[in-house]
């Protein structure tokens, strides 16, 4: 395991794909691009490929860091009868188009938000540099081995089939998550290239959500660089009582408050306003003026 002070103090950097990524020094952000006719937040663009190629190279001029590209929904089937699962071709006939499109034209590192081994390897072999597995390797036990053998970062989302939390979810959170991790590591992927998500939403209440939210700190403190998808979820709705796309303040507040927890990167819909909300943040936390955004 990383050991945080030194990741901090040395500031240690991870390169994905051209773009390097220095832990502590500022917040990145992480733009949504679902490629899937039944997003939850109800910005899929579903099999309209310039609408996504526009969609993204417009969160890279409102000042993404990284582009995460989907095209399997991951709203939870209890709750929406219709959302059902995506075979592995109809997902990589989703995909793989848009990051042939993107990865010529734009500097930004892509992300391949999948829970399949042979999608992970096609996407990476499109040009994704970076993988996002939002099962914690539980949907295909191919995961672990393809990421290693791809070299790439991995986001390692924490979800639980159980949801049932006897310790607390944030220690158990926690726990999970560095068992994944170290599953990861013993196949040979190196530790500085593995990022931890606490999974707000997925296999949790709205109250486990926020208790997690509110101890993100002691999983920053374990010294993996941490990322967090909190925008427009459930438990944002249910604290103010809207639907998904009424959700940004909400967000704001997830957003800004994980970053006075110590997050690395805030995976957000709404890029334009989430990177204002990080700047500012950034300032108050990290120390004002910032160094300038390197290919800015």
């Amino acid at each position: 395991m990383i050991d945080r002070d030194g990741l901090r103090a040395g500031a240690t950097t991870l390169l994905i794909g051209r773009r390097e990524f220095i832990w502590g020094s500022r917040t990145y952000v992480m733009g949504v691009l679902n490629v899937t006719p039944d997003s939850f937040s109800g910005d899929g663009t579903g099999d309209d490929l310039q609408r996504a190629v526009e969609q993204a190279l417009r969160f890279q001029d409102e000042g993404a860091d990284i582009i995460d590209i989907g095209g399997e929904s991951s709203r939870p089937r209890s709750a929406y009868k219709d959302a059902q699962p995506v075979p592995a071709y109809e997902e990589a006939e989703r995909v793989i188009p848009v990051i042939q499109a993107l990865a010529g034209r734009m500097d930004l590192p892509i992300s391949i938000d999948t829970q399949k081994a042979s999608v992970a390897r096609l996407a990476v072999e499109a040009g994704a540099a970076m993988v996002n597995d939002v099962s914690m390797f539980r949907a295909d036990p191919q995961m672990v081995a393809a990421v290693a053998d791809l070299g790439v970062p991995v986001v390692i989302s924490h979800t639980r089939p159980s949801a049932v939390y006897p310790a607390g979810v944030i220690h158990e959170v926690i726990k999970d998550l560095l068992c994944a991790a170290q599953a990861v590591e013993s196949a040979g992927l190196p530790a500085t290239h593995v990022i931890l998500d606490p999974g707000i939403g997925f296999r949790k209440t709205a109250a486990e959500s926020i208790e997690m939210q509110r101890g993100l700190s002691k999983l920053v403190a374990r010294g993996y660089p941490v990322l967090i998808g909190a925008s427009r979820k459930s438990s944002i709705g249910e604290v103010l009582g809207l639907p998904a796309d009424q959700r940004m303040e909400g967000t704001a507040a997830t957003v800004a408050l994980a970053i006075e927890r110590g997050v690395d990167i805030v995976r957000v819909h709404d890029v334009k306003e989430m990177v204002r909300v990080a700047r500012m943040s950034d300032a108050i936390v990290r120390g004002w003026p910032q160094p300038p955004v390197p290919g800015r």
